[in-house]
């Protein structure tokens, strides 16, 4: 087996706005592994201020695993190799899956990638002025959209309700499913404010409403909390034991699982299993991949079988993204069963 890989800056068509700042461009990595002539490929894009790999030495790493590579290695192996590197974790194991089924960008066989089925995934509004908001929102429920997330936390509580009222008056929570997102945003002391407020909005649920690493703070909103709650960050560098110790403790409503942020697919795969043990939800969604790590997540968690609204909605972001693997219709994604070559 033989490891290669590109470096590429993807550069975004206007700034990605979140509560702790704004990208306007990020390094990506395409991984190859090839064997017998079958060459798979994953994508590695680390957030710089968010993955616990953001600032590693990507390209040293990928020199050192070039040793590994002369032999097959079992998949375990490459996940052990990249301990502590989430984002090459989730590449390799794509790469590795696309070398099992041909080398064609088919993860995943199934009615989604044979075009039989889509998957439905909400819109994102990003952070904005109040205005830029409600004019995207206005645009993706035109769109056909039925579910949209908010990232919220940035602007004044009180503004950001009047935005949601807007949204509110424009469809009800039959017609559409809000769901918000504060990325960490509030002190423990200061969230339930918050959540009192969004209340009458008829929010869907909250991800994340004050930093990761304050379990009991959270254990005691999510207790409390008026709208379901959502953990995101908080998974973030957690153990395979401490999936179970962190879950049982908070007990949230939800978890939101980012493959490249958590390890992979194995690791989110576990995620679920400790999930459904406490009667959690989750849904999946993407953490600024480019085309080819959206087409893999998309894949992955159409093999789950999961009706919620999944969060793929971030691949129109750059302007010089990846041939495309998936094509957006309304609020429903559907595989692209011609790939064009990488």
């Amino acid at each position: 087996m033989q490891l290669h890989w590109e470096k590429h800056t993807l550069s975004f068509i206007k700034p990605a706005k979140t509560s702790r700042g704004e990208y306007t461009e990020k390094p990506h990595w395409l991984i190859y592994l090839s064997q017998n002539g079958i060459i798979g490929c994953g994508e590695a894009a680390p957030l710089p201020d968010l993955s616990i790999d953001g600032q590693a030495p990507i390209d040293e790493m990928l020199t050192q695993l070039q040793y590994f590579a002369a032999e097959p290695l079992p998949l375990n192996e490459w996940l052990r190799l990249t301990d502590g590197y989430p984002s090459l974790q989730f590449a390799l194991e794509c790469a590795f899956l696309d070398v099992q089924n041909g080398g064609k960008g088919v993860l995943f066989p199934g009615p989604f990638t044979e075009g039989e089925k889509s998957i439905p995934f909400n819109g994102l509004v990003w952070m904005d002025t109040i205005e830029g908001m409600w004019e995207e929102a206005r645009q993706k429920i035109e769109k056909g959209f039925t579910c949209l997330k908010f990232k919220v936390g940035a602007i004044d509580t009180d503004s950001e309700c009047r935005l949601l009222e807007k949204v509110r008056a424009l469809k009800n929570a039959f017609g559409l499913t809000i769901r918000l997102d504060a990325n960490g945003a509030w002190e423990p002391e200061e969230a339930p404010y918050h959540l009192k407020e969004f209340l009458r909005f008829e929010v869907h649920n909250i991800e994340q409403p004050i930093k990761a690493g304050q379990a009991d703070a959270m254990q005691e909103l999510c207790a409390k909390s008026p709208i379901p709650l959502a953990l995101d960050e908080e998974l973030i560098g957690i153990s395979k034991d401490g999936a179970e110790l962190l879950l049982k403790k908070i007990k949230p409503a939800f978890i939101v699982l980012k493959p490249t942020l958590l390890g992979g697919f194995t690791a989110c795969d576990h995620w679920i299993e400790v999930a459904q043990k406490h009667n959690i939800g989750w849904w999946a969604t993407s953490a600024l991949e480019g085309n080819i790590g959206l087409s893999a997540i998309a894949q992955w968690v159409s093999a789950k079988n999961n009706p919620m609204h999944q969060g793929l909605g971030t691949g129109a972001l750059y302007k010089n993204n990846f041939a495309p693997r998936t094509r957006a219709e309304k609020d429903q994604m559907w595989f692209l069963q011609n790939l064009a070559t990488i």
